[in-house]
């Protein structure tokens, strides 16, 4: 199943909302490379990608919600690290063993939903407190 960007993502702030918008490309590029039955290293690449990315993106968010003395930092920050310690042991199993079609789907399904799930409550709220502090502060 391909992800699809739709407006329900969207935080409003320009910067989040394209790294999510690459993080679903991602994602949709290793699920097209596993039904097109393309080479187990196109698929270790781009899984590898996706969790370069995801932890760059983690630490651009972490870095605004510390400018900006995000008040749920810390329970934030908290599933950002619960996620990355949970696509590491699935990269390792897929490394391991090889990027199966159960492996592959197990591992889109689960970084997808997660990423809808994340992107709607947890970073919705926090891009709404970023933009109305930073309009607080542009206004004094």
């Amino acid at each position: 199943m391909e992800y699809k960007w739709d407006p329900s993502l969207e935080t409003g702030y320009i910067r989040i909302d394209n790294q999510h918008k690459d993080l679903i490309t991602a994602l949709n590029n290793i699920i097209k490379a596993s039904q097109q039955g393309k080479g187990k290293e196109e698929i270790i690449t781009t899984v590898a990608f996706l969790t370069d990315y995801t932890v760059m993106h983690f630490s651009t968010e972490e870095m605004l919600m510390q400018q900006f003395k995000y008040p749920d930092y810390l329970p934030h920050k908290s599933e950002h690290d619960k996620f990355k310690e949970i696509v590491a042991k699935l990269t390792k199993k897929m490394n391991h063993e090889g990027p199966t079609e159960e492996i592959v789907e197990y591992i889109t399904a689960l970084i997808g939903k997660w990423l809808v799930h994340h992107i709607k409550d947890v970073d919705f709220n926090m891009a709404v407190f970023i933009k109305a502090k930073n309009n607080f502060d542009s206004a004094a």
